[in-house]
C-alpha cells in the first residue's frame, strides 16, 4: 500500500464509528423534517452510568458520551445501579444523587431514570417523587430485587402512574435454573402486571440481553402498554423484525444497554423501512416522555 494511503487499526475503527452516526443519525430524518434541517433525535432508552465508588467513574461516564458521539446517538437514558444487590435504601440514594450529578455535567445528553429497591416501599416512593418532581427525571428503573407481580411492587408502579413516567425493568426468560437472579421477571410478568395496571408505561428491557428473545416477543404480543427495548449483546439475526412484525414498530424503543456498537448495528441492519426505524431509534420514546406534559 502507498505510505500516503496507510491507516492504522485506531484509525479505521473510529472512521467506521464516525459513518456509523452519520447512518444512524440519518435515519432519524423524515423526508419533511429534511428541508427544515431538523431530525427526530436518536435515544438510547437503556443506559447505565457508573457507581460513584468507581476511581475512574467520571472518565468512564465521559468515555460513554465520547461512545454515543461516534456512533450518533443524541441522549441516553440512564441509571445507575448499586454494586451489589439487592439495593438498600442508602444504596439506591447514592445512586441517585451520583445520577443528579452525572445530569449536571452532561445536560444535554444523559436523561435519567430513578433506580429503587420496591422491598422498601415508603422509601422507595418518596425517592422516586423526589427524583422526578425536584430534578426532572424522566422514568423508573427496576432491577431484579424482586419480580415485578410481586405485591410489594405495587406502591412503586401506582407511584409512576400518577407521575406519568415508564418503568423500566430488568427482564429476561431463561430455561434453566439461574440461580444469580432468582427473582427476575420475564414477558409473561410483564404482560401480567400490564394486564393489572392498564394505565402504568413499562419497558421490558433487553430483548437481546440473553435467554429466550423469541419467548419473550411472543409472551408480550397482547401486552398493549408494555414496550420493548432492543438492547443487549446478542445481534441474531431477525431478532428486530420479528419484534416488529409480533408487537408492532410502536411498542419498540431503541437502546443498547452499553453493548453500544451492538445496539447501532442491529438498528442499522435490520431489515425495515426508514419510517419504522425513525420511530424506533427516537419517535416512540419522546411520546413516552411526553407523558409528563
Amino acid at each position: 500500500m502507498p505510505s500516503g494511503l496507510q491507516i492504522s487499526r485506531r484509525g479505521l475503527l473510529i472512521g467506521s464509528a464516525a459513518a456509523t452516526g452519520v447512518m444512524v443519525r440519518g435515519l432519524a430524518v423524515s423526508q419533511a423534517d429534511q428541508t427544515k434541517d431538523e431530525r427526530v433525535p436518536v435515544i438510547d432508552c437503556h443506559a447505565h452510568l457508573f457507581h460513584p465508588s468507581r476511581a475512574d467513574h467520571l472518565e468512564m461516564d465521559r468515555r460513554l458520551i465520547e461512545a454515543a458521539d461516534k456512533l450518533g446517538i443524541d441522549r441516553l437514558c440512564c441509571s445507575i445501579l448499586t454494586p451489589k444487590r439487592p439495593a438498600t435504601v442508602e444504596g439506591f440514594r447514592e445512586c441517585n444523587r451520583a445520577l443528579v450529578a452525572a445530569i449536571e455535567r452532561y445536560p444535554d445528553r444523559i436523561l435519567g431514570y430513578s433506580y429503587v429497591n420496591p422491598g422498601f416501599s415508603r422509601e422507595a416512593v418518596q425517592e422516586i417523587r423526589r427524583c422526578v418532581l425536584d430534578h426532572g427525571f424522566i422514568g423508573v428503573k427496576l432491577y431484579n430485587e424482586h419480580v415485578c407481580t410481586d405485591p410489594i411492587v405495587a406502591p412503586v408502579i401506582e407511584a409512576a402512574i400518577e407521575l406519568r413516567v415508564p418503568i423500566l425493568h430488568h427482564a429476561g426468560r431463561i430455561h434453566h435454573p439461574f440461580p444469580q437472579q432468582p427473582n427476575i421477571s420475564d414477558g409473561g410478568d410483564l404482560a401480567e402486571l400490564g394486564q393489572r395496571y392498564p394505565e402504568a408505561r413499562l419497558i421490558c428491557a433487553h430483548i437481546g440481553g440473553g435467554g429466550d428473545w423469541e419467548w419473550t416477543i411472543k409472551a408480550l404480543r397482547h401486552a398493549r402498554n408494555v414496550y420493548l427495548d432492543t438492547s443487549g449483546s446478542v445481534t441474531d439475526e431477525g431478532m428486530i423484525e420479528l419484534a416488529a412484525r409480533t408487537v408492532g414498530v410502536d411498542r419498540l424503543l431503541f437502546g443498547c444497554d452499553m453493548s453500544m456498537t451492538a445496539g447501532v448495528g442491529k438498528m442499522v441492519s435490520a431489515d425495515l423501512s426508514a419510517e419504522e426505524k425513525r420511530k424506533i431509534l427516537g419517535e416512540n420514546m419522546l411520546q413516552l416522555l411526553a407523558m409528563r406534559s
